[in-house]
């Protein structure tokens, strides 16, 4: 049987709790190859980003086609694009495998991210799944999103938007965490766990569209390729190993 391949477009997290490092780490927990196409490089630890080196866009987009000719993946994931958020998005319109977007957005603190703006134009209508937290889907939608009622709101407004699907992330809700799928064929869909008390969450966006972009690559449906994940999710962040002085990483040797 072929092994499935998942591949990863995104930001260098050298403490290894996000970006790339955490996409890899969690395609391998999954059971697929991983590939990675490295978009910037950051000098970051859990306590904070203190410098972003963009890379070209030509490198980027040069990296994304030598991978795909060789050795083409089954899925891929989006974190943070850099200089290349339009090239890649332009890519994405020929890909013929889901691409799950998990969208890195424009702040002062990290020039690596999208604009709201480029997102909406650009990638948001290329993506099989986008994957925002509740400030991102506040970015994205144009409106505060702080409950699950305004989470089915941005939901509808972003797959108006073009995305095929969209799973709003509630980790920062206060009670459980929740998060709400979005499809048009099903409709809505939440998924719940009770949240853990601890600081030690760094990476949780990139681990949690890793995996569901690991069991994409499968075959997994998509409603129950986001149940596994959120699976994964919750036990790596039970089952933190305590790493770091600040924000800590997950744990990417969880079994859910």
């Amino acid at each position: 049987m072929k092994t499935p391949v998942a591949l990863t477009v995104a930001g260098s997290d050298p403490s290894g709790g996000a970006g790339i490092q955490a996409d890899l780490k969690t395609f391998h927990q999954f059971g697929v190859y991983g590939e990675a196409v490295v978009t910037l490089i950051t000098v970051q630890n859990t306590r904070g980003v203190s410098r972003i080196e963009n890379l070209d866009a030509d490198l980027v987009l040069a990296q994304l086609h030598a991978v795909i000719e060789d050795i083409p993946p089954d899925a891929a994931k989006t974190g943070a694009l850099g200089a290349a958020a339009r090239q890649v998005a332009e890519a994405a319109e020929h890909f013929p495998f889901p691409l799950v977007v998990d969208p890195v957005l424009f702040s002062s603190q990290w020039n690596g991210g999208t604009t709201p703006q480029a997102m909406a134009d650009q990638v948001i209508h290329r993506c099989f799944l986008i994957t925002p937290n509740l400030d991102e889907a506040s970015l994205l939608a144009g409106f505060e999103v702080r409950d699950l009622d305004s989470m089915r709101r941005a939901a509808r407004k972003l797959a108006g938007m073009g995305a095929a699907n969209v799973l709003i992330k509630g980790g920062h809700l206060s009670g459980d965490a929740v998060d709400l799928l979005y499809t048009r064929a099903k409709g809505f869909r939440e998924y719940r766990a009770a949240r853990v008390a601890t600081r030690h969450t760094h990476g949780t966006g990139c681990t949690f569209s890793a995996a569901i972009t690991a069991e994409l690559a499968k075959g997994t449906p998509l409603e129950q390729a986001v149940e596994r994940a959120k699976a994964f999710i919750t036990a790596a962040i039970q089952h933190n190993p305590g790493l770091g002085e600040g924000s800590g990483p997950v744990n990417h040797h969880a079994k859910s």
